[in-house]
């Protein structure tokens, strides 16, 4: 159709007030909240949220995490994979509908803006069918001016979670925080300006492999069939759909929903608001609704059943992992490494030595330094433990050797031990081994 359509049909959403738009602007606002004022909330000197990639350290709420906090990251994917199974074998796509950042900025900032520069739906079409002219030319330029400072906004507000905001606005940050800002950008613009609802029909990965996470009692937006066919103007008196094509307007996907249930559909409720506009004015409920397959075949929907009941137990025990380790991750991290070589030493003076080096972390998020003593138990009497005290900055990582030296009679082929470090009102201790040749008795 026209301008910018010779490779697909371009959608015109028309404008719709009602319940579930109103609810669009209540997750929208929630979501520009977490771009636009969480990456400069700060707690403790320190960014509310940041993820440092380049030193692989993670601050939340002054909590320091590092890389060796894997396990926590491989947790929490999986507890929003599961949390996602489940949300979606309950409510279907609601997530696309109401809080992906896609959906969110094509109902709330792209297409108003649009209708703001190019006027209503059929002002738009029509200045489109017409072609190029001078003003057809400029009220162009200035949208994709606009989208373009808006996916430069949209693209700085997320590299915040990366790079601190007081560095990256200023233009202090490094040449890869600003190449990526101009990648985002660039991606940005091209989908305001160009793909769409293709990125929701094509691109994303969820419309794919949702039917295998729904059922019959998952909650979709159907069409009253029974009820609104046959249609066409006759059916006013009988509160039947009289074709005013209204849903389908709507649509930021393009969908008629009177068709039945389509992957493209986002679940955003648009169609429901239309259908409720109309048939509210002819004393009749609406055509469009959420429901489930159950319900319009008149069984009962059950929140509690085989699917749910799998993904809320595997959410569960997920969880409970990531609240375990945390509970018991400490303030300042640990890791007892072998130095290469020989993995026991006899010294002249009788002694069985093992060299260790030790990799301490400050999780704290404090400012100043911390001074922390290294110790071992565990060990046999008259054993020698050889560290230095170890002073770290706040996230500052340091190396340490530690050597153990345990007397010929003691030292047997494998004894336990623990090495601790104390520093700050802190401690943490980490279970290891001492090496040695098989006991022969005293030398």
């Amino acid at each position: 159709m026209g301008l910018f359509s010779h490779s697909r049909q371009w959608l015109y959403p028309m404008s719709i007030k009602g319940r579930f738009s109103s609810w669009h602007k209540r997750t929208a606002a929630i979501l520009f909240f977490i771009l636009g004022v969480v990456p400069w909330l700060r707690y403790k000197g320190d960014p509310l949220f940041l993820a440092n990639l380049a030193t692989r350290r993670m601050t939340f709420f002054g909590n320091v995490f590092t890389a060796s906090d894997g396990f926590l990251i491989l947790v929490t994917a999986l507890s929003a994979a599961f949390g996602l199974f489940l949300f979606t074998a309950l409510f279907g796509r609601v997530w696309c509908g109401y809080a992906c950042p896609q959906s969110v900025f094509m109902i709330n900032i792209v297409f108003p803006i649009e209708r703001w520069i190019e006027g209503s739906r059929a002002k738009h079409m029509r200045r489109d069918e017409q072609g190029f002219s001078v003003a057809t030319t400029a009220r162009k330029a200035v949208k994709f001016g606009l989208f373009a400072l808006i996916a430069f906004v949209i693209s700085m507000s997320f590299m915040g979670f990366f790079v601190r905001t007081d560095v990256l606005w200023t233009g202090a940050a490094s040449t890869t925080a600003y190449s990526a800002v101009a990648f985002f950008t660039f991606l940005w613009f091209w989908d305001f300006a160009w793909f769409r609802e293709q990125v929701c029909n094509y691109v994303c990965p969820y419309a794919r492999f949702q039917g295998a996470l729904t059922d019959d009692e998952s909650l979709v937006i159907a069409y009253d069939v029974p009820r609104g066919e046959p249609r066409g103007r006759d059916a006013r008196a009988r509160g039947g759909c009289i074709d005013c094509n209204k849903c389908v307007v709507v649509c930021p996907a393009g969908i008629d929903i009177r068709d039945g249930y389509q992957l493209e559909c986002i679940a955003c409720g648009k169609c429901v608001d239309a259908c409720t506009s109309v048939m509210d004015k002819l004393g009749y409920e609406t055509l469009v609704r959420y429901t489930t397959e159950a319900q319009d075949e008149g069984r009962e929907a059950r929140w509690v059943r085989p699917r749910t009941l799998v993904y809320t137990a595997i959410l569960a025990i997920v969880t409970a992992l990531g609240v375990n380790y945390l509970m018991d991750r400490s303030d300042i991290e640990l890791v007892v490494d072998r130095t290469p070589g020989p993995v026991f030493i006899v010294d002249d003076d009788g002694f069985v030595r093992n060299n260790y080096m030790l990799r301490i972390i400050d999780r704290t998020g404090e400012e100043g330094t911390r001074t922390y003593e290294v110790t071992a138990t565990g060990l046999p009497e008259g054993s020698q433990v050889l560290a230095q005290p170890v002073t770290l900055k706040s996230s500052e990582q340091g190396v340490a050797p530690l050597i153990i030296r345990v007397p010929r009679s003691e030292a047997d082929s494998t004894l336990p031990f623990t090495v601790h470090i104390e520093g700050a009102g802190i401690s943490n201790d980490k279970n290891t081994t001492f090496k040695g040749p098989e006991r022969r008795g005293t030398p």
